[in-house]
């Protein structure tokens, strides 16, 4: 009898121990369950922070990355310490490159695009800021929805007019059916999936799909 207890022990602790390897394996990307055709969706890039640590940018195939985001701000006062060294690092291999700002709810939109403009050199060979608008990682908030929208809205009218180019928005499929269904069309969206290919409601189109972690 204790023999088999042990035994279970030890197939429930592999089991265990199988599922977290998992987990991790697709929280870090190196398993997905998103493999897009090449032949369907040629162009590629990455986004980063960080939280990806040290980026050894001269290993990085530009034939194979085509562009890339990196971690500008957050808030009104936070900006990423990994960012002035990617974004040069970037220009340098002469790979197209834009930043991006994690919009927090507590924050007005006017103090958060100052954070950003006062941070992300303004180049007309940068791609568009992208506006990073999720649950994950939030603050909690008594703020109604049409008070966010109102101040997600002053801050991409503010960083459209001074960068000159019309935000992308990059949205979770939960905060676009909360928030944006109705919203913003005139703003690209970077639509996250990483179980299957977009189908957003409202027939709306994306231009980047976000298929892994």
């Amino acid at each position: 009898m204790k023999f088999k207890n042990k035994k279970i022990l030890l197939i429930m602790g592999s089991i265990l121990l199988l599922i977290l390897i998992i987990l991790l394996a697709l929280y870090t990307g190196c398993l997905r369950f998103n493999y897009p055709s090449k032949t369907e969706y040629p162009i590629r890039g990455i986004d980063i922070s960080r939280h990806q640590n040290n980026i050894q940018w001269d290993l990085i195939d530009t034939t194979e990355v085509h562009f890339v985001y990196i971690k500008a701000t957050e808030g009104s006062d936070f900006i990423d310490r990994k960012f002035s060294y990617n974004w040069k690092k970037a220009w340098e291999r002469n790979i197209p490159v834009g930043a991006y700002h994690f919009f927090t709810f507590c924050k007005s939109g006017n103090d958060q695009a100052n954070n950003f403009i006062n941070t992300v050199p303004k180049l007309s060979e940068m791609l568009p800021p992208v506006i990073d608008l999720e649950y994950g990682g939030n603050c909690k908030t008594s703020h109604s929805k049409n008070e966010i929208l109102k101040e997600i809205k002053i801050f991409e009218e503010k960083i459209h007019n001074y960068y000159g180019k019309k935000p992308i928005l990059y949205v979770t499929q939960e905060f676009y059916e909360d928030f944006l269904m109705d919203k913003f069309h005139d703003n690209p969206l970077w639509y996250r999936n990483i179980y299957h290919s977009p189908k957003i409601k409202g027939d709306r189109n994306w231009l980047f799909w976000q298929y892994s972690n």
